[in-house]
């Protein structure tokens, strides 16, 4: 396997709480931890005894207990509108994929969470191998790290919208969300960084309850139980009542942003009744409707849409007052779209 080693110190899985906690293990003052979140976070992991103003002490300490974490580039791919798919190669040799995508004015990019994905969906690539493991907080700051690394350039803005379910693997995701929002670490605004979610109510309740700094995308897909549990079985534990109602709770926080994703699939969920239903469903939540038609792949059961069916179906919400925007599908070519991420081997 072609691959390039991308190492970088265990401390990069550490919020500032945690290295405050780590200095004063030492021996240290906790205000070491803000040379710490400067130096390690900001300039892309380094080794402690490299960092300036760092007492030799501390410095020693941390590195006599440091296990870095190496990873892999096994594949870089740039297809021709710009997006760019990397596959990473974890230290247990297991692989996920992440994705930048250039747009005026700012780099996004997507982050997976868990390698592999236990959710089941039935449009999407990535459910097809199930859920393997889920990733730790390094690995996800560290495909943040990776990527500015390899291409010199850090996103403006994070989706947790990679392989896998966030709120499956709830308490490494809200450490990785606290890390990137963290003024004095990787200073991402709580305002760039979305959490997108196929409707895991519990996890929603956590986010609500621990306050998590970050946007809620919800992927909705079907606006009545029975089409939404056969596409997407987690509908079968929560109801589209029960998602909703817990989506509304979140958009009563304020400062948070809510998305509705809806993936459409042609003769399940395009219709003008299913926009009209979803009108209804979304009455009361502030939102934006973001409509994303299907990025086919080997194997797939559902076709895209038309376009003219997908400007049919936006022109229904747009007109009742709510905006809906037909999300452009980056990185068709190289299957790095929504829905169409996973890990292949590589020859």
């Amino acid at each position: 396997m072609a691959s390039e080693p991308l190492a970088f110190p265990s401390l990069i899985g550490q919020t500032r709480a945690g290295l405050e906690a780590l200095c004063r293990e030492a021996g240290a003052k906790p205000i070491h931890a803000e040379t710490l979140l400067a130096h390690v976070f900001r300039h892309g992991g380094r080794d402690p005894a490299a960092i300036p103003g760092l007492p030799r002490r501390l410095a020693a300490w941390l590195t006599e207990r440091d296990t870095p974490l190496a990873l892999h580039l096994v594949r870089d791919e740039r297809a021709s509108d710009g997006t760019r798919k990397m596959l990473l190669a974890m230290p247990d040799g297991k692989r996920v994929e992440t994705v930048l995508i250039p747009g005026q004015g700012r780099l996004t990019q997507c982050v997976s969470t868990q390698v592999g994905c236990a959710m089941d969906c039935a449009f999407c690539l990535t459910a097809r191998g199930g859920l393997e493991r889920n990733l730790t907080t390094e690995e996800m700051v560290a495909q943040v790290l990776a990527a500015e690394r390899l291409h010199g350039q850090r996103p403006r803005n994070l989706v947790l919208m990679g392989m896998g379910e966030p709120l499956h693997n709830f308490d490494a995701v809200a450490r990785f969300v606290r890390i990137a929002t963290e003024p004095k670490g990787l200073a991402f605004s709580p305002r760039r960084v979305t959490l997108s979610t196929v409707g895991h109510v519990a996890g929603i309740r956590r986010m609500i309850e621990e306050r998590l700094p970050c946007n809620l995308a919800l992927s909705l897909n079907a606006t009545d139980d029975a089409t939404r549990a056969r596409i997407m079985p987690v509908n079968r534990r929560w109801s589209i009542a029960e998602v909703l109602e817990w989506t509304r709770r979140f958009s009563r926080l304020g400062r948070k942003r809510v998305l509705i994703e809806y993936v459409l699939l042609a003769s399940v969920n395009d219709s003008d009744e299913n926009a009209l239903r979803l009108l209804e469903l979304l009455a009361d939540i502030p939102c934006v409707i973001n409509l994303l038609p299907f990025n086919p792949h080997p194997g797939a059961d559902f076709a895209r849409p038309s376009e003219a069916r997908v400007s049919a179906f936006r022109r229904i919400l747009v007109d009742a007052g709510r905006i809906a925007v037909v999300r452009e599908s980056r990185g068709r070519e190289i299957s790095a779209a929504c829905g169409q991420l996973k890990a292949r081997a590589v020859a």
